[in-house]
C-alpha cells in the first residue's frame, strides 16, 4: 500500500493536483524539507496546494522508489526570479495505519538549490544562514498568508 501511495502522490505532484497530495497526509501528519523545516496537521497539505498552485511549468520525476522512500526530481521555474531549477530531492517516508502519510522528510542540498533558484546572491551567499534563513522566514510567510487566506473561491453560476 505504501508504495502505491508513494507513485500517486508523485503522479498527483507531476499532475500539479495539490489537493490529492493533501488528501494523502494523515490529520496530524509532520513534514520536513530544508526550506520548510517544521510542519504539522493541514500544513503539508496547504504547502503542496500553494505550490503546485504557482506552478507553471512544473514537471516532477519519480526515479526510484520502494516501499518507504523515493527520489524524485523536480524541474520548474522559480517564481521570484525566473531562474530555471533542477532538484534532486530524497523522502522517506511513515504511514500510519490507514496507509496515509504520518512523517515526510525531504532531503536536498540548500546550497546547490539556492546557486539555481536564486542566481548570483545563491552562488555568493547560498550557503551562509543569512540566506537559508531568510529563505524558509519567507517561505513561511507565503504559507502563512495562503493558508489565512483559504481555498480559491469558485465564481458562482
Amino acid at each position: 500500500m505504501s508504495r502505491d501511495t508513494i507513485e500517486r502522490f508523485y503522479a498527483a505532484f507531476d499532475a500539479k493536483d495539490g489537493d490529492a497530495m493533501a488528501a494523502m497526509y494523515a490529520p496530524d501528519a509532520h513534514f520536513h524539507d530544508p526550506v520548510f523545516t517544521d510542519l504539522h496537521g493541514s500544513e503539508p497539505g496547504a504547502m503542496w496546494r500553494m505550490l503546485t498552485g504557482q506552478a507553471h511549468d512544473l514537471t516532477v520525476e519519480l526515479a526510484e522508489h520502494d516501499d518507504t522512500s523515493a527520489r524524485w526530481i523536480a524541474r520548474y521555474t522559480f517564481s521570484q526570479t525566473g531562474n530555471k531549477v533542477v532538484n534532486d530531492v530524497r523522502a522517506t517516508f511513515a504511514f500510519d495505519d490507514a496507509g496515509l502519510i504520518a512523517d515526510h522528510r525531504d532531503e536536498f542540498g540548500f546550497y546547490p538549490w539556492a546557486r539555481q533558484a536564486l542566481g548570483a546572491p545563491g552562488l555568493l551567499l547560498g550557503w551562509t544562514p543569512i540566506i537559508k534563513g531568510a529563505t524558509r522566514k519567507r517561505a513561511r510567510a507565503s504559507l502563512d498568508k495562503f493558508i489565512a487566506e483559504g481555498p480559491p473561491h469558485q465564481p458562482q453560476p
